[in-house]
């Protein structure tokens, strides 16, 4: 990952700067002046890689979301061999994360369905995409825990990790109004929870089997 700005190419710095801002601030109150001003990239410079606002708007969104990718390729969990194991590891590292006080605590994806989604449906769509994307990336961990502890269960895993979606979500917005970011840590943990009254009988069964 590309961390100074000295090795950034201009598009690159360009799309830091707005995901920055924007973060911080949302995508209606952030001017492109703004973002020309932070990289010191001229306005037709900007031009020359964005063909308007909400064109950047989509790929910061973009950007951010391999960002998200990337941090969570580079979790420890996945050496994990259980799968429910894994699950925890998985949830264990965002909570790392919720801790950690040099990580900024929202979500562009959050962020723009919220503020974005009766405006522009480009960018509603692209957020509905990445939260799925998501989800299909935490179902994996699901299935195999599902297929190792409850394979007669009707569990939805697909809904329940979207339920973990809507949880860290919120989890977010609440953190941001109470400013206290241990809400983002209970989101977890009740999930976890959760997690585990939904597979406690198969995982009894399988502690016992390899006992026997």
């Amino acid at each position: 990952m590309k961390t100074t700005k000295e090795s950034l190419t201009t598009k690159e710095q360009l799309l830091e700067a707005a995901m920055e801002l924007m973060l911080a601030r949302g995508f209606t109150a952030v001017t492109v002046d703004e973002i020309c001003e932070k990289t010191g990239v001229t306005k037709g410079g900007f031009f020359h890689y964005f063909e308007s606002k909400e064109d950047l708007g989509k790929a910061a969104l973009e950007y951010f979301w391999q960002l998200q990718v990337q941090m969570v390729q580079e979790m420890p969990f996945h050496s994990i061999k259980d799968p429910l194991k894994r699950l925890h590891g998985f949830l264990d590292s965002f909570a790392d994360r919720a801790r950690d006080p040099q990580i900024t605590k929202s979500c562009l994806i959050g962020n723009f369905s919220q503020e974005l989604s009766a405006t522009y449906p480009e960018i509603r769509s692209l957020c509905e995409k990445k939260f799925s994307m998501f989800a299909d990336m935490l179902k994996q961990i699901l299935d195999e825990a599902k297929q190792m502890y409850a394979p007669r269960s009707r569990l939805d895993t697909k809904s329940l990790a979207e339920h973990f979606i809507a949880i860290f979500q919120g989890a977010l917005i609440l953190s941001k109004a109470k400013q206290d970011t241990k809400v983002i840590e209970e989101g977890i943990r009740h999930f976890r929870q959760y997690v585990e009254t939904l597979f406690k009988k198969g995982r009894k069964k399988a502690v016992k089997r390899t006992k026997t």
